[in-house]
């Protein structure tokens, strides 16, 4: 049978509470794909090490990115027989895959992995009501502000953040250009409000005029 392993989580770090399950790890590099959008839904994945963007490619071709994954995180949980989004890895990612017959007939049996499939639950429609919200009333300005705050608030990161996504990843989920995202995070460093060291780093150095902004 399978068991319940309760990891420790950085306290610094906002997680979704999550079951980690008994399961086989699969190493994945750059820009491999985990699950394709409309597959059989028939697994349920737990992020150990890097990083995963689930999206839905829309019916004109574009790709609207619903979330990033972070260690800890628990995706492909679906209601229905399959996957309404695909998921992709951002970098060298290692997933534990958990069957989910598995894990149905566990929580029917483990009154705690309910309770903590029903908090990975909210929280994940917490974020996605969170997410709408962003795309429907935010400024482009607040929308850039929203994902790096949320970023170091995922990640533990107190002032310098390593950025997984590229540009076109950001715009995706932010609902933006490529170009105004670039646009926004370069007003930021001429602002004042961050530095970028390099190309998939971001220094904090004024959070809390960030903060103020999606306030």
């Amino acid at each position: 049978m399978l068991s319940v392993i309760h990891a420790p989580i950085p306290s610094s770090a906002r997680q979704p509470a999550a079951p980690i399950l008994d399961g086989p790890h699969r190493a994945h590099g750059r820009d491999e794909t985990i699950f394709d959008q409309d597959a059989p839904a028939d697994r349920v994945y737990q992020l150990i090490s890097g990083s995963v963007r689930t999206c839905r490619i829309l019916r004109d071709g574009r790709r609207q990115i619903e979330a990033f994954h972070f260690p800890g995180d628990v995706f492909g949980l679906e209601r229905g027989a399959t996957h309404r989004v695909g998921a992709q890895t951002l970098g060298q990612t290692l997933v534990r895959v958990m069957p989910r017959a598995a894990l149905d007939a566990l929580a029917a049996e483990r009154g705690d992995v309910a309770r903590r499939l029903l908090e990975l639950t909210t929280d994940s429609l917490r974020r996605s009501q969170d997410h709408a919200l962003m795309l429907g009333r935010r400024a482009a300005c607040e929308r850039v502000a929203a994902l790096l705050l949320d970023l170091a608030e995922r990640t533990g990161a107190e002032v310098l953040l390593d950025v997984p996504m590229t540009r076109q990843d950001m715009a995706d989920y932010l609902g933006l250009t490529i170009e105004t995202v670039s646009r926004t995070l370069t007003q930021f460093q001429q602002d004042g409000l961050i530095a970028l060291p390099a190309a998939r780093k971001v220094l904090l150095r004024d959070r809390g005029a960030l903060e103020a902004m999606v306030d």
